[in-house]
């Protein structure tokens, strides 16, 4: 099974559905998706991909505990719980441009974690095919929490919200 994640925030991501309903259609998808919407409203072509809108947690860690691999919109939350259970994970950011965020944000996030060689990380939902097909063979490197790094950024945040 796979599970994909799309948080909770008021952002629609339907191209990411849209593919991954495609992908189902060319066989390159074979095993049920279950995926966590939040707000994203999108009628699946296929029935092997199951859409609930909101999910309490006790529930999604249920999904994220059974699924193969994740995939993901590039909110940190969702990579890092999906990371903090040794889950491979797949992450398309949200782009500013599709209506699907306010900025740009997300594509530095996936940046990172992909770089430090902890998720496969995208830029575009037409890279999903190429991700799906690594994801078997891929292993990540262990999520390491950076609480001094993630404190900096927040001091600096209200540093500059201050002056």
């Amino acid at each position: 099974m796979i599970f994909v994640m799309l948080g909770t925030q008021n952002n629609p991501f339907q191209r990411l559905l849209e593919e991954i309903d495609n992908l189902i259609d060319k066989k390159q998808i074979q095993e049920e998706v279950i995926v966590q919407a939040g707000y994203t409203k999108y009628e699946p072509k296929n029935e092997k991909m199951k859409i609930i809108d909101f999910m309490p947690k006790e529930e999604i860690d249920k999904f994220e505990q059974k699924a193969n691999f994740i995939i993901t919109h590039g909110g940190v939350g969702s990579i890092i719980t999906s990371l903090e259970k040794k889950k491979k994970v797949i992450a398309v950011p949200r782009l500013h441009e599709y209506g699907e965020h306010v900025n740009n944000h997300q594509i530095e996030i996936v940046e990172k974690f992909n770089k430090s060689g902890n998720i496969i990380g995208l830029q575009s939902v037409e890279e999903l095919e190429g991700a799906i097909k690594k994801v078997q063979e891929f292993e990540p490197n262990p999520y390491k929490e950076n609480n001094q790094k993630l404190l900096k950024i927040v001091e600096n945040f209200i540093d500059n919200i201050k002056s």
